[in-house]
């Protein structure tokens, strides 16, 4: 269970929450206009950034997509995903170009090196390799970027089946996706 207690953030005189607390102990959604601080607290709970005050507990070993796609260029989109499983990737080469696929991927995409990759190609990977790793905490800021409607309802459908009773954020202001999803709704409010 990851708990946030009495957590704020300044930057100088600007607050972007001040007094913060909830419990997330399975999936929900992270919602507010674009910034309003939701990459910060993502950030801060995978350990990157340090709050203003208040404490984090519970995250545990995280798994995360960012807003970028921190992916290595030069490998290919499996290759990236079993970075993420050490000595035993090769197994499970099989499952992990299975959800390639449910994720609109063929064998023809999965050949090229990602730096070929379109946007949405990549937010594919970047999101399959944070379903793949091990973590206690799944942190997601804006994963269906660039994906068209059909890609973003079955990445939706892949979160809510993998998910279940896992300690989930997912940051957005994409109501699309927020619908598609139907998880809980954690509004940030603005300070």
């Amino acid at each position: 269970m990851l708990k946030i207690d009495g957590l704020e953030k300044r930057f100088g005189e600007k607050v972007l929450f001040r007094s913060l607390s909830l419990t997330v102990d399975g999936p929900a959604v992270l919602w507010a206009p674009s910034g309003w601080g939701k990459t910060t607290l993502l950030r801060i709970l995978m350990g990157l950034e340090a709050p203003t005050a208040g404490a984090v507990q519970g995250a545990g070993r995280v798994s995360a997509v960012f807003q970028e796609d921190r992916l290595c260029p030069q490998l290919t989109a499996l290759q990236n995903v079993l970075l993420v499983l050490p000595g035993a990737g090769e197994r499970y080469a099989p499952a992990v170009t299975a959800d390639f696929a449910r994720l609109g991927m063929d064998a023809a995409a999965l050949a090229l090196p990602v730096a070929k990759l379109s946007g949405g190609q990549k937010r594919r990977t970047a999101l399959l390799r944070a379903l793949w790793a091990e973590g206690d905490t799944l942190l997601l800021d804006e994963p269906f970027t660039g994906m068209d409607p059909q890609t973003l309802a079955a990445a939706a459908a892949l979160l809510q089946e993998r998910c279940a009773g896992r300690p989930t954020l997912l940051a957005t202001h994409d109501r699309a996706a927020i619908a598609a999803l139907g998880w809980p709704v954690i509004e940030l409010e603005k300070q």
